[in-house]
């Protein structure tokens, strides 16, 4: 694949993944654990195709490949989907993807004390300029009750962060089989709470239907798009471009709901966005 397809990919799957907050603000009446288990089921299967297709194996094949640097991805990736989708209905879209984009700092932090990733001086300076925007939407929220949303959306950017520094300590160059499983747990715990908080699964068709829709094509496909240009471009680029969803999801809701993007949300967010920016771009250049 030449570098300028592997660009297109990346951007096509960030774009996808751009209209998850769309998506859920359409959802009628499902709460987050119905929504939870169709969308992680969706996302389930699409990914179990992706990697049938790039491994060329049966998918039968797939679960005797699981290892435990799986599962234990596949444990913080699941956390972070439950959290993505609360924080999402408990805050602002823009909120959530400006607060998420903090995954690469967050990463930087937990890679030095799991695995002795010592980071750079640059990641530090990231992490003060993106806290001075963390606390600016978290005043913002104090404000609009949309506190417990913001914090689960930094919840949410940690598991997410722990999810890579495990599959960076696993060393594996395909991780899809992890990102699977976090999609399988989600689904599980979908199921299990609905049916415990005895809600049911039983929903309306339009509740259904946008929520397969959201695993399948939005988280499903965007994801499955970005990992396969990931061996064509470098991590700094890949996640730079990533970014594109944090800018775009927040521009959707806004122009088709008009969901209201505070004045404060804005200035926290490009604040964090800067900061990892600015942490990529630095660590990029010293690699070259």
């Amino acid at each position: 694949m030449s570098r300028v397809s592997a660009l297109y990919l990346t951007l096509c799957g960030a774009t996808c993944m751009s209209f998850v907050g769309l998506l859920i603000r359409l959802i009628n009446e499902a709460d987050g654990f119905q929504i939870l288990f169709y969308r992680s089921f969706g996302m389930s299967a699409i990914i179990l195709l992706v990697i049938s297709l790039k491994r060329k194996i049966n998918p039968l094949i797939i679960f005797k490949s699981i290892d435990k640097d799986d599962l234990l991805m596949g444990a913080f990736f699941s956390l972070a989907f439950l959290t993505y989708v609360f924080s999402m209905l408990n805050t602002s879209i823009a909120s959530t993807l400006f607060l998420l984009s903090m995954s690469p700092i967050f990463a930087g932090l937990i890679g030095w004390v799991w695995i002795g990733e010592k980071p750079k001086k640059i990641v530090w300076l990231s992490m003060f300029i993106a806290l001075i925007g963390v606390f600016i939407m978290i005043g913002d929220g104090l404000k609009f009750s949309k506190t417990f949303g913001n914090l689960l959306a930094i919840l949410s950017a940690i598991f997410f962060a722990l999810g890579l520094v495990q599959a960076r300590k696993s060393k594996k160059d395909d991780v899809l089989g992890g990102t699977f499983l976090g999609a399988v747990f989600s689904c599980i715990l979908g199921f299990v709470i609905t049916l415990i908080l005895d809600n049911g699964l039983v929903i309306e068709v339009n509740d259904i239907l946008i929520s397969l829709f959201m695993g399948f094509f939005t988280i499903g496909l965007g994801i499955a798009l970005v990992t396969w240009a990931t061996p064509y471009l470098p991590a700094a680029e890949i996640s730079l471009l990533v970014l594109l969803e944090s800018i775009l999801g927040p521009i959707w809701v806004w122009y088709f709901l008009n969901e209201i993007i505070t004045l404060l949300e804005i200035v926290g967010g490009f604040t964090v966005l800067c900061a990892v920016i600015l942490m990529i771009y630095v660590n990029k250049s010293v690699e070259n």
